[in-house]
């Protein structure tokens, strides 16, 4: 891109398409200064960032390779995920929930979305959407993946169990939730988030950098969930992948990570630590 674009998103924040600086491939979407996605436009496989990477992989397990599946995506981006299922399990039917018009409009005229991709954007608050979603979208999800952003920050009403078990709903009996979390310090927050996940679903993994998931530094988490045993059985494959140093952790090793870590409510949450100017900024 010979240029940089941006618009205004209505908490204030300015999102920005720009070229990456390392790779001439990628465009990356920057919100105030925290790089949020990346477009590969001639390669949808390109995944870019660490933990999309890690859900790249998770999205590989489901079913057959190549057979389309039904998913439904909360927070758009640059629509990274998306395209990799289009491109990937061509004959997808995927929904994406998000809050701001004018970055879809973007980021669509900027970087087009594969040919064919059936892809639907639905534009509104991510916690109020979960509870209007068509009756045929429940039960009937391969995947739903939760990635929802306000700047660096995660926001409050999206951690909590009711959402989550609203988007539980959405899953039929092999489907898998995905969701991106980002802690610091010994992951209080997303010890809290594994624990409210563990309550809503049985089987739940998280998929992490060794030194992250450690809580020896910021940085990016993949839980995930499902009512399908089998899951578990992807573990090794998923951390082979990696990105590595990769590091998986499930079970009874699971139960002493969130051990003491309450479930979060409506009435208890608390959106995501900041990580400070720098951790993810360009």
């Amino acid at each position: 891109m010979a240029r940089s674009d941006s618009v205004l998103l209505s908490g204030g924040q300015v999102a920005t398409l720009e070229p990456d600086r390392w790779n001439a491939a990628r465009v990356e979407l920057v919100v105030d200064g925290t790089p949020q996605s990346s477009v590969n436009l001639a390669d949808p496989t390109d995944l870019a960032f660490e933990y999309v990477e890690r859900i790249g992989h998770v999205i590989d397990q489901i079913g057959e390779p190549a057979e389309p599946i039904t998913a439904v995506h909360f927070g758009a981006g640059a629509l990274t995920l998306p395209r990799y299922v289009a491109w990937t399990r061509q004959g997808s039917r995927q929904q994406v929930i998000e809050l701001e018009p004018d970055l879809v409009d973007l980021v669509r005229e900027r970087l087009p979305l594969p040919r064919g991709a059936s892809i639907r954007v639905r534009y509104g608050d991510a916690r109020e959407m979960a509870g209007k979603l068509p009756a045929g979208l429940q039960g009937a999800c391969d995947l739903v993946v939760i990635d929802v952003f306000a700047g660096a920050t995660i926001p409050a009403p999206v951690t909590t169990v009711e959402f989550y078990t609203l988007a539980a709903r959405l899953l039929n009996g092999r489907g898998v939730l995905a969701v991106n979390v980002a802690d610091g310090a010994g992951l209080p927050f997303a010890r809290g988030q594994m624990a409210t996940i563990s309550s809503v679903l049985p089987h739940v993994a998280v998929l992490a950098e060794a030194q992250v998931m450690k809580g020896r530094r910021f940085g990016n988490l993949v839980i995930v969930g499902t009512e399908d045993a089998g899951m578990l059985d992807w573990l090794p494959r998923l951390v082979a992948a990696g990105p590595h140093p990769a590091q998986a952790v499930s079970g009874a090793e699971l139960e002493r990570v969130i051990r003491g870590a309450a479930v979060v409510t409506d009435a208890t949450a608390t959106g995501s630590p900041d990580p400070g100017r720098g951790i993810f900024s360009r």
